[in-house]
């Protein structure tokens, strides 16, 4: 079996350069984008079922699958998982045994999966990754006739945007289903005001949802027949592929907010609504660099007409605007007249993005143009300030180093200034945006790079754009509680809410109370709230989907996430064991027991706590240690002849544009191609050429993957699916054959000002794929190893490369002795490989000239030699 993995890590490397890279082993048939793959598989079932108990989501996502086919094969099992959502359980049987998730931590579940690895077995992967979609990847090995059933558990806090709560299924089932059925159940004791249902599966889909709503209970159901699967009359095809989204909003009796006590924990909620808006001071800093120019730039300035028009005369605001230099529209904040909203307007439609992007000054100078204001008494008091930072890029220009940008801001910012990051595309680093918002009191944003950024945009600040208290506390009786989550908030926005939990203490109470004040327009408040400490749990014993344990899990919910955002690496670990969260520092263990015989997988993560992440569990072999053929820099070949115990280089001195063949197999109906780019400009009177895009197709299954330096696009019929180097993917390909080939790309990527170099690929092959005989190319040709003899070694014209003679399929070639580098292993500086070089574009080594192998489209193969 063979595992598609594809991450993606980063290395900086110095001021200048650094590596990405995209790993991955590559077969070809279908991208596991849908939840059920494979040839002659029948879904039985698929089950989705949310319960969510004010305000907290507990899914299960169940499916039953038979392999109808004659012979043994791999099935897979994908669920797109929300951001927030924490993976908290996992069972499937498969051939009689039953495979049940525990969560441990992560050495423990690491030195039990290494246990399994040594007899030959091994497991998936739980990755965080920056990208927007979370994938959940299973395959297993199911024989003839055999039945598959898989059942996956997440649990997430539903947060109130706008006035909203909303809620969003991925459905996936691949394939038409004889029972597909969405059933969401949701309870709230104070009464739910609306709740309503839509999906993107299509319109004949739109009207078949059912919604059963009472004052405190709802049920949404979503049930189409097979026929209505369909895409067409006759199609064979599903259309169910999209998003299945549930909106509703609570009840509130008044601004107290609502406090209620369940299994020795409590959670309060609080979202007052009849409150005058504060008024709002925000400095707008845009990035005007180059990469701004076109699209980005267009939706930010349609945007930015928009938010100024919503500003009230109470506020006060000013615009910098920043790409190697920093500049002021105004040097202080103006009120938000019409007149002077309009001179904004007109500012900011001249701007003509070019240069570099510095970040550091420009924030610097926002921060200072808040405490100016303060200090003048020009700001009201009440008022709240905040800086809203619209960048796509990385700092090119002034301080570059991250830490020290996080560190400069931090220093500068007063308690009474929040800062919020919208990071428009995937080329900028999120991570860092998000890092720097969350250290000033506020939250960052991706905003996707496309025709409806402006309206992200907006949407985006509506959410900030009405603040109605700060300074705003919550408290209980010392004697009464523990263990509370954050209870301190700088703002509260119109449309918002806020929660906090905690465990009740032993006591012969029997109500709790809470306290909260806050500081509104015209007045401070000083609220009560009081719950009976028994109430809710008799409720809660009558509903038949209701979630019993809801209070426990969203207190250990908030406090994990608090704790990933302050890394304290071993609360987090005590606390996600005991309640069962696959998170960073945690992992899944998944074991099986079949007549005393014990099976184990692991599902692990990465320790980047802010990514997003993906769930995959594969049963595999794992192979042993092998050699690669490598393509590296301009473009410099390394073949490793096994046999020989040699390893043989040569570069193709070809043009800007060519496309190379390196693999051509039609017996296989794979062919591997990378096109050339070139530097910027000639260096000792030559261009240098690098492969600027690599591309892998699989002509028999339809399948083509094409990396490029800037994104990597995997098309599959009409399944187009983009993915940028900054995000993380997990893909699972299916295989219906033995095909197994491997390849390894790197990213190097160079300072976007260096004079001549340019971004480029490295591309690494294992001499463990499996070709047919019938594999051609600059790569493949040595899938046949040829008979090498090497002799007449001596002293070279460079003392430090000595000089040979080499005989290779009936030619004798003067050779030197040199080196390449292998950047597997060190992605920063690259290691070393020596090797023996052939001159002329490897010129009598290769078969024919090289000329032969240069191609008119990326998924080309070969016709002749």
């Amino acid at each position: 079996y063979l595992l598609i993995d594809w991450p993606v890590y980063k290395w900086l490397l110095g001021n200048f350069y650094n590596v990405n890279s995209l790993i991955y082993g590559m077969c070809f048939v279908c991208v596991c984008m849908q939840a059920i793959q494979g040839n002659d598989i029948t879904v039985k079932s698929y089950k989705v079922e949310s319960r969510i108990t004010l305000r907290f989501a507990h899914t299960t996502v169940k499916s039953s699958v038979v392999n109808s086919g004659p012979s043994a094969q791999s099935i897979g099992f994908n669920v797109q998982i929300p951001k927030r959502a924490f993976i908290n359980n996992f069972t499937m049987n498969v051939n009689g045994i039953t495979f049940v998730g525990s969560v441990k931590e992560k050495t423990v579940a690491r030195n039990l999966y290494a246990q399994a690895r040594a007899r030959g077995k091994a497991a998936g992967i739980v990755r965080y990754s920056s990208s927007t979609h979370q994938l959940k990847l299973t395959e297993v090995h199911v024989p003839p006739g055999s039945k598959v059933e898989f059942e996956l558990h997440y649990q997430e806090m539903m947060q109130r945007k706008l006035g909203v709560y909303q809620h969003t299924l991925h459905l996936q089932p691949g394939r038409l289903v004889p029972l597909l059925q969405v059933d969401v159940y949701i309870f709230e004791p104070k009464g739910i005001k609306f709740v309503t249902a839509s999906n993107t599966l299509g319109e004949h889909l739109s009207e078949l949802t059912k919604i059963t709503h009472t004052k405190e209970k709802a049920h949404i159901v979503f049930k189409p027949t097979l026929q209505q699967q369909r895409k067409c009359e006759n199609c064979t095809e599903s259309s169910v592929d999209g998003e299945f989204t549930v909106m509703y909003d609570v009840e509130r009796e008044s601004n107290a907010g609502e406090l209620q006590v369940s299994d020795g924990h409590f959670v309060q909620f609080f979202a007052p609504s009849d409150l005058s808006p504060l008024s709002k001071n925000i400095v707008f800093v845009i990035d005007v660099s180059g990469s701004m120019w076109g699209l980005k730039m267009k939706q930010t300035v349609e945007a930015m007409k928009a938010i100024l028009d919503d500003l009230s005369m109470d506020d006060y605001f000013s615009i910098i605007d920043f790409n190697h230099n920093v500049r002021c529209w105004n040097e202080d904040l103006v009120q938000a007249s019409s007149i002077q909203a309009n001179e904004a307007k007109k500012y900011i439609q001249s701007i003509k993005p070019n240069g570099g992007t510095n970040i550091n000054e420009a924030l610097l100078r926002a921060v200072q143009m808040l405490v100016r204001a303060s200090n003048q008494g020009l700001t009201d008091p009440r008022s709240v300030s905040m800086i809203i930072l619209v960048s796509d890029g990385d700092p090119t220009v002034g301080e570059i180093k991250l830490n020290t940008i996080q560190k400069n801001v931090k220093r500068v910012m007063r308690e009474e200034f929040s800062l919020y990051s919208l990071g428009i595309g995937f080329d900028v680093d999120f991570d860092f945006l998000e890092r720097i918002a969350m250290d000033n009191r506020g939250i960052a944003q991706r905003i996707n790079a496309n025709h409806d950024a402006a309206d992200q945009l907006k949407t985006f600040y509506s959410q900030v754009s009405s603040p109605l208290l700060r300074t705003i506390s919550i408290n209980f009786p010392e004697n009464a509680v523990n263990n509370v989550t954050q209870n301190r908030f700088d703002k509260f926005f119109h449309g918002s809410e806020l929660i906090v939990a905690g465990k009740l203490q032993p006591s012969d109470f029997t109500t709790l109370q809470s306290i909260t004040t806050a500081s509104a327009a015209n007045m401070d408040l000083n609220i009560q709230t009081e719950a009976d400490i028994h109430g809710l749990d008799s409720v809660l014993s009558t509903h038949q989907h209701s979630f019993t344990g809801f209070a426990r899990q969203m207190w250990a919910y908030i406090t994990v996430n608090q704790l990933l955002a302050e890394r304290i690496t071993q609360r987090i670990m005590a606390l996600a064991v005991e309640h069962q969260f696959v998170t960073p520092f945690t992992a899944m263990l998944v074991e099986g027991h079949d007549q005393g015989r014990a099976e184990r997988l692991i599902a692990d993560s990465p320790r980047d706590s802010r990514h997003e992440y993906s769930f995959m569990l594969c049963l595999f072999y794992l192979p042993h240690p092998f050699e690669f053929n490598v393509v590296e820099n301009d473009p410099h070949f390394i073949i490793h002849l096994p046999k020989s115990n040699m390893d043989i280089c040569f570069n193709i001195d070809s043009k800007p544009g060519h496309i190379l063949n390196l693999i051509s197999d039609p017996g296989t109906g794979v062919t591997i191609n990378g096109q050339l780019v070139g530097s910027k400009k000639m260096k000792n009177n030559k261009i240098d050429t690098y492969f600027g895009t690599i591309s892998i197709y699989s002509k028999t299954h339809g399948v083509q993957a094409v990396v490029g330096t800037n994104r990597i696009d995997l098309m599959e019929g009409r399944n187009n699916h983009s993915f940028s180097w900054g995000a993380t993917a997990e893909l699972v390909l299916n295989r219906y054959q033995k095909t197994n080939i491997s390849v390894m790309v790197l990213l190097h990527r160079v300072w976007k000002k260096h004079p001549i170099q340019v971004d480029f690929l490295g591309i690494y092959m294992s001499n463990a794929n499996k070709y047919s005989t019938q594999v051609h190319g600059l790569i493949g040709q040595f899938a046949k190893e040829p008979e090498v003899k090497l002799y007449g070694v001596h002293e070279g014209a460079d003392p430090k490369k000595k000089e040979a003679t080499m005989e290779v399929k009936g030619n004798k070639l003067a050779v030197t002795r040199g080196w390449q580098k292998d950047y597997r292993r060190d992605k920063k500086r690259g290691s070393d490989v020596y090797c023996w070089f052939i001159h002329n574009s490897g010129k009598g080594f290769i078969d024919g000239s090289y000329t032969s192998y240069i191609l008119p489209q990326l998924d080309s193969f070969l016709t002749s030699i």
